[in-house]
């Protein structure tokens, strides 16, 4: 089971970007997907969650900018963002819980590779 991010790149304050996760390999379901974001010198943060009945949960910091979504039929996740700030540069990450024949009861927690978000001023 692999997880791929998809979508950074340098966008300059007030912009848009949308960031895409993609889930491959065989399992059979897919609990909770999120975003999280790592800058340079911090922790890595939770950014945004969503459920699989598509319940989201966002942080502070990107309420009103950020939405999360996904498509369940396709095993992807997204991540709009939109206006854009400075402090938004980060590498993103997709987590996600993800069942498998040999993990059917729990579930095992998966980490793509980041993907570079820059945002310039």
């Amino acid at each position: 089971v692999q997880l791929q991010a998809f979508g950074g790149g340098l966008v300059q304050a007030g912009g848009s970007l949308r960031l895409s996760c993609v889930a491959s390999g065989s399992f059979f379901s897919i609990d909770d997907m999120n975003w999280y974001r790592q800058a340079p010198g911090k922790q890595r943060e939770l950014v945004a969650s969503i459920t699989s009945g598509g319940r989201t949960n966002y942080a502070d910091s990107v309420k009103g900018r950020f939405t999360i979504s996904r498509d369940n039929a396709e095993n992807t996740m997204f991540l709009q963002m939109n206006s854009l700030k400075p402090e938004d540069t980060a590498t993103y990450y997709c987590n996600a819980n993800i069942r498998t024949i040999a993990s059917r009861y729990s579930g095992i927690n998966y980490w793509g590779k980041g993907t570079l978000v820059t945002v310039s001023s």
